[in-house]
């Protein structure tokens, strides 16, 4: 069994510089630092408002990280547009509302089905190697993953996270393990992420099958206040290939 692959998602960088609307600290330079310390990649999402990850930072992010871009996106075509331009490796569609702090649940695949049929084949025309929608694991909208035309699921890993009892964290494992498993004998390839830090990772991996990369930002952003980024992501990439 292969240890997933960890791809660092840097917004909350770029959410600290935006706070004083100073150039520093740099969200690219950050992704260097995670790209030296061995993350397999790197996450950013272009929102609407560019509340934190800009344009400009996409374009140089493109530019500078040899390594495994997701761009992580909604479905409004100002941004589409932007990411067909980029042509990241992989693009991530999630759903987005201007009010929310972060991402609070996986995306309406069968609701947003008509938006999704168009976008999906604009970005793999656009040169997108990897299309993935980020969902919850459950297994109707997994089998809609993969109607859709999309190369990947996201499972939305954010209520095992937020569990507060060892039997909730338990039972959000099982449906985690379940969708996985859907996913992978629906063809898709199997990303994970939202919540996930120092001390759900490993059980998380443990318990949860056919998993090839999580996405992890504002935990390792934390620790790296206190350790600094390297060493951050070097204690990430030790649980999970310890796990």
């Amino acid at each position: 069994m292969t240890a997933p692959r960890l791809l660092i998602n840097i917004d909350h960088v770029a959410t600290l510089r935006n706070a004083r609307r100073e150039d520093t600290p740099d969200p690219v330079h950050a992704a260097g630092l995670c790209m030296q310390a061995n993350a397999h990649g790197i996450v950013f999402h272009l929102r609407e408002d560019r509340r934190h990850i800009t344009e400009r930072d996409v374009r140089l992010l493109k530019q500078t990280v040899h390594g495994k871009l997701d761009f992580e996106l909604s479905t409004n075509a100002d941004v589409v547009s932007i990411c067909c331009d980029v042509q990241p490796e992989l693009a991530t569609l999630v759903p987005e509302r201007r009010e929310e702090v972060t991402t609070e649940g996986g995306l309406d695949v069968r609701a947003n089905a008509a938006r999704l049929d168009a976008v999906i084949p604009t970005l793999k025309e656009a040169g997108v190697e990897q299309v993935a929608l980020f969902v919850d694991p459950v297994p109707h909208q997994i089998e809609a993953v993969a109607e859709a035309g999309a190369h990947a699921v996201e499972l939305h890993t954010g209520d095992y996270a937020n569990a507060t009892t060892e039997s909730a964290r338990q039972r959000e494992l099982d449906r985690l393990a379940t969708g996985a498993h859907a996913a992978h004998e629906a063809g898709l390839r199997v990303h994970a992420g939202h919540g996930l830090d120092y001390t759900n990772i490993q059980p998380f991996v443990r318990a949860v099958p056919h998993v090839a990369e999580v996405s992890i930002g504002f935990a390792v952003i934390s620790r790296a206040v206190f350790s600094g980024l390297p060493q951050a992501v070097r204690d990430m990439r030790h649980l999970i290939h310890t796990a």
